[in-house]
């Protein structure tokens, strides 16, 4: 699909928001720079689809296997009290979830989630990167 972010494979806007931890089933697992919520991802869809609804049966059920799967990674990892689910499309028609960890007491706890929270809060590429081995180890 021209134009997408997530089916370009070095989509500058993409890689500017994320950065890709590991291949799943059907999906793609990056982590979100902004972690105001310690271990905030996006599970990308792996072909181009605009919907949940345009998922074939098996589709939907790889899909949310990949999600459960992210989900349990993250918890184990992060010890979240709860974790966000948001399948949003509106500003990239391409299907992917954010997966938030949320932490009471922590930021936007008892609140809607914000997308780009003030102020930001960005790992640093090294703590970056360690983040990323300690998730790709959890999902093992």
């Amino acid at each position: 699909m021209n134009d997408c972010m997530y089916c370009e494979a070095r989509d500058e806007r993409r890689l500017a928001l994320m950065t890709p931890i590991c291949d799943l089933s059907v999906s793609s697992l990056h982590l979100y720079r902004e972690q105001s919520c310690p271990g905030r991802c996006v599970l990308v869809f792996n072909a181009h689809k605009h919907k949940l609804t345009d998922l074939t049966d098996d589709e939907y059920t790889a899909f949310f296997a990949d999600v459960r799967k992210a989900a349990k990674a993250l918890t184990a990892l992060y010890q979240p009290d709860k974790i966000n689910y948001l399948v949003l499309g509106d500003l990239c028609p391409h299907l992917h979830i954010h997966l938030v960890p949320k932490y009471e007491g922590g930021k936007s706890w008892g609140t809607i989630f914000e997308m780009m929270p003030e102020p930001p809060k960005f790992l640093s590429a090294e703590d970056e990167a360690k983040e990323i081995e300690k998730i790709r180890a959890a999902l093992t």
